[in-house]
C-alpha cells in the first residue's frame, strides 16, 4: 500500500488551536518534536502511551463526513498529526509502515471521542467519524516528514 501526506499539524498544548507546518521532525518513543505529546502537555498526557506519539487521518474520511453528514472539517480540526490521501489508515492496525523518513507502527484506531466535539463545537461528528476517525501511532524511528511525502506499508 501506498500513500502520501496531505498535510502536517502540531499544537503546543493540549486544547490548543492545530497549526498547520511543512514539515515536522519525528523522535522514537516521544512523536513529533513540538507537539503537544511529544512535549507532555497534551490533554491526556497524564495517561501517556505509545499511541499517542502520532495521529493520522485520511483526506478521503473527511471529504465523506462533508458530503454524507454536511460536516466541514478541516485537517487541522480533526486534532490529528498527519492527513493521508490514498491509504486504509484502518489497515495499519497492528502493523509497521514509514512516513517520509520516519518508522511507525500502528496501535489502534483513533476513535473520535467527546474531546474532539467539545473543541471543534460541530454537532454530529463523533458520529460521523465512527470507525475512520483515524490511527494512533507509535514512533519508532526518528526522520522528518514532509508534505508530499511518500507512505508506505510493508
Amino acid at each position: 500500500m501506498m500513500g502520501t501526506v496531505e498535510a502536517i499539524h502540531i499544537a503546543t498544548e493540549g486544547a490548543a488551536p492545530m497549526r498547520g507546518v511543512d514539515e515536522a521532525y519525528a523522535k522514537a518513543g516521544s512523536g513529533l518534536v513540538g507537539d503537544r505529546y511529544a512535549r507532555g502537555t497534551g490533554s491526556f498526557s497524564s495517561k501517556a502511551q505509545p499511541y499517542q506519539q502520532a495521529t493520522l487521518i485520511e483526506a478521503e474520511a473527511l471529504e465523506a463526513i462533508r458530503r454524507e453528514y454536511d460536516i466541514s472539517l478541516e485537517p487541522g480540526g480533526s486534532r490529528r498529526n498527519i492527513t493521508t490521501r490514498g491509504i486504509a489508515l484502518n489497515h495499519l492496525v497492528g502493523r509497521e509502515f514509514t512516513v517520509g523518513e520516519v518508522r511507525m507502527r500502528g496501535i489502534k484506531l483513533c476513535e473520535p471521542c467527546g474531546h474532539l466535539e467539545k473543541l471543534s463545537g460541530l454537532e454530529g461528528i463523533r458520529k460521523s467519524l465512527i470507525h475512520r476517525g483515524g490511527l494512533k501511532a507509535e514512533v519508532i524511528g526518528d526522520g522528518r516528514i514532509a508534505v508530499g511525502d511518500a507512505i508506505r506499508s510493508d
